[in-house]
């Protein structure tokens, strides 16, 4: 970890951390509390650590009021389209990996990646087969992410659905990591706690 990563509070669990494991909020105009993923929105930020169960504590609590020292309004679905938002981010980015050729979708490409050591990160579909995702593994020393469906990976690599890609080293791959664990705090999948949790390494 840098130490010079810029540092925000969580209003929920009061503790200082570096940005990217946060979610950034702002109050809009009408007073209504609105996400803001790419960190681009105006005004005081409100920070809550990326995860499901402190958001829908923030919202039960009305802590979002007391990080706004003012009246907040929280919308209904402002869960739902964190995820959206962040579901989102996490498409675009592995499409501009793909873009880059530093991103490769299907099984035999990926395997070859993982064979050859070029992989860095292992994404499979939430929705695919167990016994062909558990064909592949983990590259060494990198992470694996079960992150999106097949359909949400298929966007990102231009198909209509893809269960198994690959990211190599440089590049946007520290983003897509970052964002991929952001998300793993929204869903669950694979009977796993968070989908960002490493898988066994061959």
């Amino acid at each position: 970890m840098k130490k010079d990563a810029p540092e925000r509070r969580c209003i929920v669990t009061g503790e200082v951390q570096p940005k990217r494991g946060l979610i950034r909020f702002v109050v809009g105009p009408e007073g209504n509390i609105a996400p803001d993923v790419l960190e681009k929105l105006p005004g005081r930020g409100i920070w809550v650590t990326a995860d499901r169960a402190a958001l829908e504590k923030a919202i039960s609590k009305k802590m979002f009021a007391r990080g706004a020292k003012a009246a907040a309004i929280v919308p209904d679905g402002l869960i739902e389209e964190v995820e959206r938002q962040l579901v989102r981010r996490l498409i675009d980015l592995v499409a501009l990996s793909r873009k880059s050729g530093s991103a490769v979708a299907g099984f035999e490409k990926v395997k070859s990646w993982l064979a050859d050591g070029r992989a860095k990160v292992l994404l499979q579909a939430s929705d695919g087969s167990a016994r062909g995702k558990g064909k592949l593994w983990t590259p060494e020393g990198g992470r694996f992410f079960g992150t999106l469906t097949g359909s949400e990976l298929g966007l990102a690599f231009g198909r209509e659905s893809v269960i198994h890609g690959a990211l190599g080293a440089g590049g946007l791959t520290p983003r897509v990591i970052e964002e991929a664990t952001r998300l793993a705090g929204f869903r669950v999948n694979d009977g796993e706690s968070h989908a960002g949790k490493d898988k066994t390494t061959k």
